[in-house]
């Protein structure tokens, strides 16, 4: 795992100084070597994180002939297949390092190669024969990448602080970007919170002309859910489930270096675990735990450390705990928030203290990210979408206003102050909302229609903001996290398998609040639902307490730490003067008073004033 910065046009004074000015700030990405290659027309600098080939896989790397020049961050869990039908090409090598089988792979495929990788990667390759950038990042985005275009020049990093370095970017709040992540605690577009900034969406590659100054994205891949061809009975499917979710696991466990998992306590990590287990010797696993001295109601179940424990008892893994309470928050969240770049998502502050506690004794973990998503994890989402006969206008429309999970439209007016609210487009959150379905290729007309759209949904939109939190916590301790649900044949297979196998009441689906606490369990224990057929291909793998678990995750118990030893740090909040130059901050006061009143559950729209607060304060830090 790495991290990659470059930018076009080197006709200024002090070039070699700026890329390593760029490259340092990323320096946490890889934090075992740095290398730079600069040119009268490119940039490109790179940080190492050394996983495999630690001698042989040095970058910037080059072909034989000089023409070629990749940087990239990721891994091909394929790369000795492809290196093998390389040979047959008439490709030698030099290294064993997947880096040289990426370059080579381009060299003979040009984009087209980028369908051919299993695994995750972003990458950057200079082509001096043709004079172009080609930006490309895997199918399912797992690996980010950014990139800005200044007076006709290209500017790109795995993350946004390295692009805030370069001179020619002036630094400016994107602000139909803080209106959609006040929609939906997440940008769904490719907008940052910095004007001119952008995220290159996953299963696209940009190419960057550099005579011509232009520049074109093409999306090679995208999600599609459709089970029309799907011939197996459910127990075959079962099986059929079970192998690949095997292969997936041990597939990625290709390494140089030691390999740990995070455990939960849930059938997601848990059965990652059972599969590495079994082929790596004494396993490293890592859990959060939490103080609930001050907890009350459904969070006293928030702590699953008793779950994580009962697998790593099973498997004999050497097991690593950390415990957090409500103080925690406050001590990490300005550091958070400086790795995360921007808001995004929901309370990840204990992925940020496992991850630290991950990075003492390893430098790759398994993550579970992803089987939700998949295998319909949420039902009580779905409820709006298996009303048949809605239409694809009606449809939109009913999931746009359930997904308004922070603050609804007909609200930001008493969000915003008038002068931020005036430099808004008003529609643009419905406008990126829709926007998600564009290449959208199903149709409408059964439950299971429904249901895949969600599940599409789902997997552009928030499994999507799920890998921009597990990348960038984990690289802020030069941890390297592996996401086995993520492997090419699992993905399409998941697709492939009928929604009457994953949910089992596809049209009778309980309700529930997004704002609700541990609805995720809640849900479960009412109705037993939710990634069926991936609880019963598992299991034979864990004990069935854990199968018929519903796990939390790494989810901290904020609502009742808000109402009790958190609330003098949110009432500091509410008195920053700064926030009150874009917030009308008595909005947040009252939904503040709701929350201490017991009158509504607002964690997640207080968790979010307590991002952008650390956000605004790492600005005026810089």
């Amino acid at each position: 795992m790495c991290g990659i910065v470059g930018f076009s046009n080197c006709h200024f004074e002090n070039k070699q100084k700026l890329i390593k000015l760029m490259t340092d700030s990323i320096s946490h990405r890889g934090p075992d070597s740095e290398g730079f290659f600069v040119d009268d027309k490119v940039a490109f600098g790179h940080r190492r994180l050394s996983i495999i080939d630690i001698e042989g896989g040095i970058q910037p790397f080059y072909d034989e002939t000089n023409r070629y020049i990749l940087i990239y961050n990721g891994e091909s869990y394929n790369f000795k297949e492809l290196r093998d039908d390389l040979k047959k090409l008439g490709y030698s090598f030099t290294t064993n390092s997947d880096t040289e089988v990426i370059l080579k792979l381009y060299i003979e495929f040009k984009e087209d190669a980028f369908l051919k990788i299993n695994g995750m990667f972003a990458l950057a390759i200079y082509d001096k024969k043709e004079q172009k950038i080609i930006l490309a990042r895997d199918r399912h985005g797992v690996k980010p990448l950014y990139y800005a275009i200044i007076n006709e020049n290209l500017i790109f990093s795995s993350e946004i602080k390295a692009i805030l370095k370069h001179p020619e970017y002036k630094k400016e709040l994107e602000y139909n970007a803080l209106n959609e992540y006040f929609s939906f605690q997440n940008i769904f577009s490719d907008l940052t919170f910095y004007k001119d900034i952008k995220k290159l969406e996953h299963g696209c590659y940009l190419i960057f002309d550099l005579n011509k100054k232009l520049f074109d994205i093409t999306q090679y891949w995208d999600f599609n859910f459709n089970s029309s061809s799907w011939q197996y009975n459910e127990e075959e499917t079962i099986e059929i489930l079970k192998d690949t979710f095997s292969n997936a696991v041990k597939r990625q466990m290709v390494s140089d270096v030691s390999i740990g998992s995070y455990l939960s306590g849930g059938i997601d990590s848990g059965s990652i675990t059972a599969i590495a287990a079994s082929n790596i010797d004494r396993l490293s696993t890592f859990t959060c735990g939490f103080d609930l001295s001050e907890v009350s109601g459904l969070e006293l179940d928030f702590d699953e450390r008793r779950y994580a424990e009962l697998i790593s008892a099973k498997f004999y893994t050497k097991h690593h705990e950390i415990v957090l309470n409500s103080k925690d928050l406050e001590w990490c969240i300005d550091d958070v928030m400086y790795y995360l770049d921007e808001p995004i998502l929901g309370m990840s502050y204990p992925n940020y203290y496992v991850s630290e506690l991950a990075s003492k004794y390893v430098k790759v973990v398994f993550s579970g990210a992803g089987g939700d998503e998949l295998f319909g994890g949420y039902p009580w989402r779905y409820y709006h979408t298996t009303n048949n006969g809605l239409g694809e206008d009606s449809y939109i429309k009913s999931y746009y206003d359930y997904w308004q999970r922070l603050v609804p439209d007909v609200d930001k007016e008493k969000l915003f102050t008038k002068e931020i609210y005036d430099k808004m487009d008003k529609d643009w959150p419905f406008k990126a909302f829709k926007n998600v379905f564009k290449n959208y290729k199903g149709n409408l007309e059964t439950e299971e229609d429904y249901i895949n759209k969600s599940l599409y949904f789902e997997a552009k939109t928030f499994l999507q903001g799920l890998f921009y939190l597990d990348d960038k916590l984990n690289m802020s301790h030069g941890v390297e996290s592996r996401v086995p649900f993520m492997d090419n044949d699992l993905v399409e297979l998941a697709q492939k398998i009928p929604a009457k196998y994953k949910i089992k009441n596809l049209s009778n689906v309980i309700r529930l609040d997004e704002n609700e606490t541990a609805k995720s369990k809640k849900y479960y224990i009412q109705s037993h639902d939710g990634k069926n057929i991936l609880r019963k291909a598992l299991s034979k793998l864990l004990p069935k307490e854990v199968v018929e678990l519903k796990k939390q995750g790494f989810s901290a118990p904020d609502e009742s730490w808000m109402r009790d030893s958190r609330k003098e740090y949110i009432e500091n909040i509410l008195g920053n003067s700064d926030l009150e130059k874009i917030f009308n901050m008595d909005y947040f006061k009252n939904k503040f008073d709701e929350h201490l009143n017991h009158k509504q559950n607002n964690r997640l729209l207080l968790w979010s004033l307590v991002s952008i607060n650390s956000f605004f304060i790492n600005e005026r830090k810089n």
